[in-house]
């Protein structure tokens, strides 16, 4: 299976956003990916996190859902992108991670469970935790995707959790925040989350100055195998189901760790 990584600088022009969506899913349709990822908040972002978030949140069939759900059927790839989705609470919005197969039809649909309050963000202050901690796992061609965003990569039991309900891929959508070595915990924690699972890793990072970049592919033994800089682009990797359950037959901590 073949993963494209869409490196966004999204902004707060949703029909702007989509375009470029619609415009990478295309090259990534035309590279012979069958997946393409985008970054959390892909269709709506901002320096921080504010009121006018859960003022543009809409369910996940609206005209948003709607237009993702074309682009996936139009161009016959399956996509992910982080939306702002409509929660029981009017002052909070869900962020969340919409998965859509080539056909169009919603496959997955992941509302972010460790927000980040943190380096002086206060992300709950507008946006509504996940209400389940479940793993969220589709198929794309034979391969099991689990999907993460963002903050949740500091939190090894959720990679872990993704990995024992059958996930050999573990996508990682996000807008990391920029700061002090934060873009090398970023690409360091992508591997680290590879490694300890025996799985793929990919994570796709809005562009700078947002976020910081770097979208990449670890392979289950850590390696990567491709990785932007900071500019908006496509990036492409190629995920073999033979290859991780090699690699975890090999290394096999799955079965070998105690948890008594």
């Amino acid at each position: 299976m073949r993963i494209a990584l869409g490196q966004l600088a999204s902004g707060t022009d949703t029909a702007a956003n989509l375009d470029a969506i619609d415009a990478f899913t295309a090259g990534a349709a035309a590279a012979g990916a069958d997946l393409v990822a985008f970054p959390e908040y892909a269709t709506y972002e901002k320096k921080a996190i504010d009121g006018t978030f859960p003022q543009v949140a809409e369910p996940l069939d609206g005209p948003v859902g709607a237009r993702l759900a074309a682009t996936a059927r139009r161009h016959g790839i399956a996509l992910v992108a982080g939306v702002v989705e409509q929660s029981p609470d009017p002052a909070r919005a869900y962020n969340t991670l919409a998965a859509f197969d080539a056909a169009g039809t919603l496959s997955g649909a992941y509302r972010k469970i460790h927000l980040f309050d943190a380096q002086g963000f206060h992300e709950s202050r507008h946006i509504a935790p996940g209400p389940s901690t479940r793993p969220v796992v589709f198929t794309v061609h034979g391969v099991p995707v689990g999907l993460m965003a963002c903050y949740d990569l500091r939190f090894p039991e959720q990679a872990r959790m993704m990995s024992d309900a059958g996930a050999r891929l573990a996508l990682v959508c996000a807008s990391w925040v920029p700061g002090e070595v934060k873009t090398r915990q970023w690409t360091t924690l992508l591997a680290a989350r590879a490694i300890e699972n025996g799985i793929y890793v990919a994570g796709v990072c809005q562009a700078p100055p947002v976020s910081v970049g770097h979208s990449l592919v670890a392979d289950p033994m850590g390696t990567v195998r491709t990785e932007l800089g900071g500019e908006v682009g496509l990036a492409f990797a190629d995920v073999s189901m033979a290859e991780a359950e090699d690699v975890r037959d090999r290394f096999p901590m799955h079965r070998q760790r105690r948890i008594d």
